[in-house]
């Protein structure tokens, strides 16, 4: 080859060797950008049997796939507050859920948990483990309501305990007096009547816990009746008016309602005779309790009306609490066992309804038991037409 024709085979090498380094670069770039785009994992399906199996469960189930992304919650799950859109809520959880996928290990936990609604706590005990390879499984239950019960019954144990030892430890401190004293016919009288003053307050004590012990059980109304309201409220009065007239206090009744509900009519004339003894034991002497009968809303309202001491903000807060006592020492003077509104509220519960209280301090209180209205029939047409004769 002569040396003219060198320069073309050169010129020709080199725009070889530029477009396969072109062609090498585009290569590179592209593989390059297939690299850097994220990689996309189907998440697996469940199938049919796996859905139904899940869906009859009492717990509240929630089902994990990639990345913890939640592919089916119930709507306990939902209501309990667990799940968000497609994400757990509570990092315990998530963290949990790490924990098992990182050991395979099956974890159970009670776990408090922030409520939603940011009233408190909740108590929900989890139980988190494989369903396959890659789906997570969370079966959870609310135990908040089962843990504040029990909370109650110790606390009940303990204010019972506490209570009994009172009159039972006078009982026996005035039986020891009254050996000593048995020569003295005159303080054996007077510690005979202190002796019989305690006993009765420690039988007081003893029905209250039994009545409430009834009212919490499942079977405190097995048997529904109509209820003649004006009846209730009028023997109410009959059994604390010795009481009301020993304190010089008038106790004046509302005309005739022809109200009537559905429920027992010896566990409501127990909740108006309590609330008459509440008004009558914290109001001055010569001092009037008036009854009153309303009808709003489809609830009956039984009104008790003192003008006793009053009740500040904190005491309105507490006033149905077992053995509270806004001012213990009236209850000590009075007999009063600190569970009579306790009562009140659980009879008002167990038939449908509710306790309300309007007070203030020196201008005394308003006690209101709510209650369902019956439905209206042929008597209260009966009723009427007794009450235009």
């Amino acid at each position: 080859m002569t040396q003219s024709g060198q320069p073309w085979l050169i010129l020709a090498a080199g725009l070889i060797g530029l477009f396969v380094g072109l062609i090498a670069a585009i290569a590179f770039r592209q593989s390059e950008r297939e690299q850097n785009q994220p990689i996309e994992v189907e998440e697996p399906e469940l199938k049919d049997d796996i859905i139904r199996v899940l869906a009859v469960l009492r717990s509240a189930v929630i089902v994990l796939g990639h990345d913890d992304l939640v592919l089916r919650a119930s709507p306990a799950a939902y209501a309990m507050g667990l799940v968000r859109s497609d994400e757990l809520v509570h990092r315990t959880m998530r963290e949990l859920v790490a924990k098992v996928r990182m050991t395979g290990d099956i974890v159970d936990e009670e776990l408090e948990l922030d409520k939603r609604t940011g009233d408190g706590e909740a108590v929900i005990s989890v139980r988190i483990a494989h369903l396959t390879n890659q789906i997570i499984v969370i079966f959870a239950e609310d135990h908040t309501q089962a843990r504040r019960i029990e909370q109650i019954r110790q606390d009940f144990a303990v204010n019972v305990s506490h209570e009994l030892k009172t009159p039972v430890g006078a009982i026996s401190l005035l039986a020891e007096t009254l050996i000593t004293a048995a020569d003295d016919p005159e303080a054996v009288r007077r510690f005979a009547a202190k002796t019989q003053q305690e006993a009765q307050r420690l039988a007081a004590l003893v029905h209250d816990i039994i009545e409430l012990s009834r009212l919490q059980g499942a079977s405190a109304l097995l048997v529904l009746e109509r209820v003649d309201i004006d009846e209730v409220v009028r023997e109410s009065v009959e059994a604390v008016r010795v009481l009301a007239q020993a304190r010089s206090q008038e106790i004046v009744l509302p005309p005739p309602s022809y109200q009537t509900v559905y429920g027992d009519a010896e566990l409501l004339t127990t909740a108006v005779r309590n609330l008459l003894t509440n008004a009558i034991a914290y109001s001055p002497e010569h001092t009037t309790v008036n009854v009153g009968i309303t009808d709003e809303d489809g609830m009956v309202g039984i009104q008790i009306l003192d003008q006793g001491i009053g009740l500040d903000d904190e005491q309105r807060m507490r006033i149905f609490e077992r053995f509270y006592r806004a001012d213990p020492a009236r209850a000590r003077d009075t007999g009063g066992t600190g569970l009579g509104l306790s009562i009140v509220k659980h009879i008002a519960q167990d038939h449908g309804g509710h306790i309300t209280v309007w007070s203030q301090p020196g201008a005394g209180s308003t006690f209101t038991l709510h209650i369902p209205r019956a439905a209206a029939d042929d008597s209260d047409s009966t009723h009427e037409s007794k009450e235009d004769e």
